[in-house]
């Protein structure tokens, strides 16, 4: 009994996984890719608040993105695969204007691993729905 519900619960799984992947559009991005703080010095005088008005939180997979990936479908909330990382960060804050084709990972108030980090080039990877791709 215990095989044939984990048979259904994986077929169930795999239905769902495919089933997603017809109802969006898969982009792909070489970015450049640095780290910041929510630290004054490094954002504003409110450095928990996000442009998009969100609140970081130490410890959570949050990114921000250049103006132009926002362009090109990679908007708030966004779930985002970076190559290097097992899992997914999240688009909850964007990037001054003057940025193209980057990307800064939020590290919390860890000053030292944003350092380490440093700046890479790395590709990322979302998906758009296919209501919002027809744009």
């Amino acid at each position: 009994m215990k095989i044939r519900i984990l048979i259904l619960l994986f077929c169930v799984m795999m239905f769902s996984c495919n089933e997603q992947s017809t109802d969006c559009t898969l982009k792909s991005y070489t970015v450049t890719a640095t780290a910041y703080n929510s630290l004054a010095y490094q954002t504003n005088s409110n450095p928990s608040i996000t442009a998009f008005g969100d609140s970081l939180k130490p410890g959570l997979r949050y990114i921000a993105v250049s103006r132009d990936l926002l362009d090109s479908g990679l908007v708030h909330d966004t779930k985002v695969k970076i190559e290097g990382f097992d899992s997914l960060f999240t688009v909850k804050d964007k990037m001054n204007r003057r940025w193209r084709k980057r990307i800064d990972i939020y590290m919390g108030r860890d000053v030292k691993k944003a350092k380490k980090w440093g700046k890479k080039k790395v590709t990322i990877e979302y998906c758009i729905p296919v209501n919002d791709s027809l744009r």
